[in-house]
């Protein structure tokens, strides 16, 4: 989660970019970065995909992705947008650490069946509402063991891990919240990364907009909030 301010230059079309999340891992492969959102000056990072299988670290990003199983280590975050994803610790390390939060670090994986919960968001009051934004991704676990604790996602859109015959769920859609982790014995994949946001709070008003965005006021702003790609005009 980033803000910023930017100037606004009058009869200027401004190109508006919406992140993709990234796509889950599963036993063989790491998940995959999420890519930036931007708007003028203003970019953000994507988010950092989680390790898999035995000893692979959690990519780096935005927030930094949780570490795979057995001693995996989080990935590194972006000062002022995320934090970093938690590690895989214990002997027989089969749970993997949550992905980290816009708010908060990862949880730790523990021993071979609690799994690291996924990181909170942090909340922004951007729209005129207090709304939290990029949640960590809940770890996996082993889907035997007898406790079987998956990682819970992080509050702002985070995905639970795979749980029994539960799938991984994905990140919240236009939140930035990163997926849960799937169930490595059963080599289920990881839910996908939430796809990003982007929210313009201006006095000016648009004379043209495209992407669709959904125009609220808060008083005397507008609000553009763009869910896809596209373009402003003032």
């Amino acid at each position: 989660l980033k803000s910023g301010n930017a100037t606004i230059a009058l009869e200027t079309t401004f190109t508006v970019t919406v992140g993709s999340g990234g796509s889950g891992g599963n036993g063989t492969a790491t998940g995959s970065n999420g890519t930036s959102s931007s708007f003028n000056s203003v970019s953000t990072t994507g988010g950092g995909g989680g390790g898999h299988w035995t000893n692979i670290d959690g990519l780096s990003g935005g927030s930094g992705g949780g570490g795979g199983k057995d001693g995996g280590d989080g990935g590194a975050g972006v000062s002022g947008e995320g934090y970093a994803g938690g590690t895989s610790t214990g002997s027989a390390g089969f749970a993997a650490g949550g992905g980290g939060g816009a708010g908060a670090v990862g949880d730790d994986g523990l021993g071979s069946e609690v799994a690291g919960d996924g990181g909170s968001g942090a909340a922004s009051s951007i729209t005129g509402t207090s709304v939290y934004y990029a949640g960590g991704g809940g770890g996996s676990t082993n889907a035997n063991a007898s406790l079987n604790k998956h990682g819970d996602g992080g509050q702002g859109g985070g995905g639970n891990a795979a749980a029994n015959d539960l799938a991984a769920q994905s990140g919240t859609a236009n939140t930035g919240g990163g997926g849960g982790g799937g169930a490595y014995t059963a080599n289920t994949t990881g839910g996908d990364g939430g796809s990003g946001v982007v929210i313009i709070r201006t006095i000016s008003t648009a004379t043209a907009t495209t992407g669709s965005p959904t125009v609220t006021t808060d008083g005397s702003y507008n609000v553009y909030k763009f869910t896809v790609s596209g373009s402003i005009t003032f």
